[in-house]
């Protein structure tokens, strides 16, 4: 027998009466052509006062039209009980607080030991049927805050409003030297590496790319700094190519590290060499997320403290 998800309900106004539950659907629930196709091909999936209706029926004041989603799995994630910190849960959203090291989504040669594994196994043990959707991505190294939508609705929701810059990114790293100017904005498009493809650059044949940082604190007379970033646009390696960019690649990065490193005076060199060792990974952390929620409008800001290894790096630079 099919499962359905709690409905999502609209209450029609006199200023609606007359649309066609498909206009209802489109403009007040938001729901895409491509969602609307599918459910309304489900048994319980568009409803006109609790009866199964063809969206092409208008509706009158009062009447409550709703949509149900099927119950998902996430049938091609093994579950597997990897702990990981839950910043705030409801039946439309998971957030979590990412480690760094952990892969969001299982791909080619990693099937386990992700953090999508670990969700399916949560979820599992609570007796709970969701589908693994990640609303956005965080490089393995980058530690800090993601977004679940539990359903086909919600995702679209969230990503429609970060096509339409409407999601807050917040994002601190520690890099070497400190910036000048200490706040500005790198706008430089961003497209693969022609001699190293799995790496990213700044070329006027990329695709736009637009980042703005604040340096927090300077450290170590000018050796790093943290700093703050907001992004626009969400690029591969944004932060890490921007930042390498203007010569102030993050501390401990090992794909991007000063473009002409072997130029550079052999003290220099020392220096650079002994930060990256300080820390196992590229000092970045995704400290900050906000959006509306799909379900209830209310906008919503989630952050995660500094973890432990950029923490210790940012004593190690203050002393």
């Amino acid at each position: 027998m099919t499962q359905y998800y709690e409905p999502i309900i609209y209450r029609v106004t006199e200023l609606e009466e007359g649309w066609l539950v498909k206009t209802v659907l489109q403009r007040r629930l938001g729901v895409s052509r491509k969602l609307l196709s599918r459910i309304k091909l489900t048994e319980r999936g568009v409803m006109l006062n609790g009866e199964r209706v063809y969206i092409s029926v208008p509706v009158k004041a009062g009447d409550v039209v709703s949509i149900s989603l099927e119950q998902e799995v996430s049938d091609d994630i093994l579950p597997q009980p990897i702990p990981f910190e839950i910043v705030y849960e409801d039946n439309a959203l998971l957030i979590v607080n990412k480690e760094p090291g952990i892969i969001v989504h299982p791909t080619h040669g990693h099937y386990m030991n992700t953090l999508a594994n670990g969700v399916v196994h949560y979820w599992q043990a609570k007796g709970e049927r969701y589908r693994f959707r990640p609303v956005h991505r965080l490089d393995q190294e980058t530690s800090g805050i993601i977004a679940i939508a539990k359903n086909a609705y919600i995702h679209q929701h969230i990503s429609e409003q970060l096509i339409a810059g409407q999601v807050t990114k917040k994002y601190v790293a520690l890099v070497h030297g400190c910036p000048q100017p200490e706040a500005a904005a790198i706008d430089g498009p961003i497209d693969r590496d022609p001699l190293e493809p799995h790496r990213r650059i700044v070329t006027e044949d990329g695709y736009p790319a637009l980042t703005h940082y604040e340096v927090k604190s300077c450290y170590g007379q000018g050796r790093g700094s943290l700093i703050e970033l907001r992004l626009e646009t969400g690029r591969t390696h944004q932060i890490r190519v921007h930042m390498t960019s203007i010569g102030h690649p993050l501390i401990g990065d090992k794909m991007y590290r000063y473009p002409e490193l072997d130029k550079l005076a052999e003290s220099e060199r020392q220096s650079i060499d002994e930060l990256d060792g300080l820390i196992e990974r590229q000092a970045l952390h995704a400290a900050e997320l906000g959006f509306r929620h799909p379900l209830t409008g209310e906008e919503l800001i989630f952050s995660a403290p500094l973890p432990a290894d950029m923490a210790n790096l940012q004593e190690k630079l203050q002393a």
